[in-house]
């Protein structure tokens, strides 16, 4: 049988309508996962603490504000939130307020009402809060959890009173401590883990794990937590201090007699160290000082873990930062292990603005050179720095002007560029001071 005239177009029309239809739903819009934004509901960190949530969209990396955000975090002035391997649970850390309402935390002046609280994550990326748990010491002001997301580390800037400090840094009367938790897989809830080492005068196990005074950041790498600490007066980190970590137990086991020193790039003494970030089987310490006298202002210092917990420097040693980036506070290797990038809090000077500098990782040596076209502008203050989890984008939570930025990732040169469809800037309720993401979207 012949189709007619009429019959024919019907089918070519028809034909072309199913392949239309079929390659524009190659390009449907759809969410690839959700971001989320700790932060406060006014420019004082005293205000309630908020989470904000959005859908990360695949085709443009538009964030579109998720219903029901923003919610409370839980307590006041949040700082750092850590989402569990598996998508989920979320733990928010909560520094509280000072006596008189700031949000300031020293030593002299503690935080009270800190806290810790526990969201499950639901369909549509909604966050429930369940319960609260409390770290061990005072001040308590960075969170990390192991790979696993078995157990959950909380760093107190200040151990408890009566704390024994000489356990880290003989005859020393003042230290900070880690808190450590076990998590309950079904449903989050945390129990504290006991110090095994160490034991009170009663005889009791402490419940609390000594690091040198000072604390200013830690991290996790394989088989040790690591704590950056600053030298009796010292504005920022300068030693740090490795405790061998047992993954079935939990447990901090110390491996140094004394913290380690680490050197900057001109042979003295770090003295500006700002963050310690493991990344593709590597320690990098962002250090806010020039590599050496009138040099560029900050470096990258990457290691390898030694014997022992030892930091050894990687061959080449301390990376210059980009001349017109100041204040380096984060770290993150994409997920291919070509780049990565460091999130700068301040230009340089009046005329440069913070911004992300990239760089390239050498595959033999694993060596750093920065990228062509590198640093690219952040908002103001950013305070994370995150890769999606459909590896296309790459975001900044910015505590002045109370936004997100966000950047298109050329996976071929490591450039970050304009995003398509928006302008890549996103608003938030209020300042911004920690951002995560999940790839968990049912």
């Amino acid at each position: 049988m012949k189709f007619m005239k009429f019959g024919k177009t019907a089918l070519t029309a028809a034909l072309s309508l199913a392949i239309a239809l079929s390659l524009s739903s190659c390009v449907r819009s759809f969410t690839v996962g959700y971001f989320y934004v700790t932060g406060t509901e006014t420019s004082s960190p005293s205000g309630n603490g908020i989470i904000s949530g959005f859908k990360i969209d695949n085709n443009t990396g538009k964030l579109i504000p998720l219903h029901g955000f923003p919610l409370g975090s839980g307590g006041a002035n949040p700082v750092r939130a850590v989402l569990l391997t598996g998508g989920r649970f979320v733990y928010v850390l909560n520094r509280g307020t000072t006596a008189s309402g700031g949000a300031d935390c020293t030593t002299a002046d503690p935080c009270t009402n800190s806290n810790i609280t526990e969201f499950t994550v639901g369909g549509n990326g909604i966050l429930t809060p369940q319960q609260t748990f409390f770290t061990q010491g005072i001040n308590p002001f960075r969170l990390l959890a192991d790979s696993a997301g078995n157990y959950l580390f909380a760093l107190d800037h200040d151990a408890p009173s009566g704390a024994y400090c000489g356990a880290v840094v003989s005859g020393a009367t003042s230290c900070g401590d880690i808190t450590v938790f076990s998590v309950n897989q079904t449903n989050g809830r945390l129990s504290l883990v006991t110090n095994a080492q160490l034991t009170s005068s009663t005889g009791s196990q402490v419940s609390y794990f000594p690091v040198p005074a000072n604390p200013i950041d830690f991290a996790n790498p394989s088989g040790y937590v690591m704590t950056m600490s600053g030298l009796a007066g010292a504005p920022a980190g300068q030693t740090v201090y490795p405790y061998g970590y047992n993954s079935s137990s939990g447990q901090l086991t110390l491996t140094q007699s004394t913290p380690q020193i680490i050197a900057n790039g001109a042979g003295e003494p770090m003295g500006q160290g700002r963050a310690i970030v493991p990344a593709g089987g590597k320690v990098y310490i962002l250090d806010n000082e020039p590599l050496a006298a009138g040099g560029t202002p900050g470096q990258v210092l990457p290691f390898t873990v030694g014997t022992n917990g030892a930091l050894q420097t990687v061959v080449g040693g301390a990376v210059a930062g980009d001349p017109t980036q100041t204040s380096p506070i984060y770290l993150i290797q994409e997920s291919k292990g070509k780049f990565v990038y460091v999130a700068n809090q301040q230009g340089a000077s009046s005329s440069s603005g913070p911004g992300i500098t990239g760089f390239v990782i050498d595959p033999s040596a694993g060596t750093l050179s920065e990228i062509p076209g590198s640093p690219w502008g952040s908002g103001a203050n950013p305070q994370c720095l995150v890769e999606d989890p459909s590896n296309q984008y790459i975001y900044t939570a910015n505590f002045d002007g109370a936004n997100v930025t966000g950047r298109l990732l050329d996976p071929n040169s490591g450039a970050l560029r304009q995003m398509t469809g928006s302008t890549g800037v996103f608003a938030l309720n209020g300042p911004a001071t920690w951002c995560f993401v999940t790839g968990r979207t049912n």
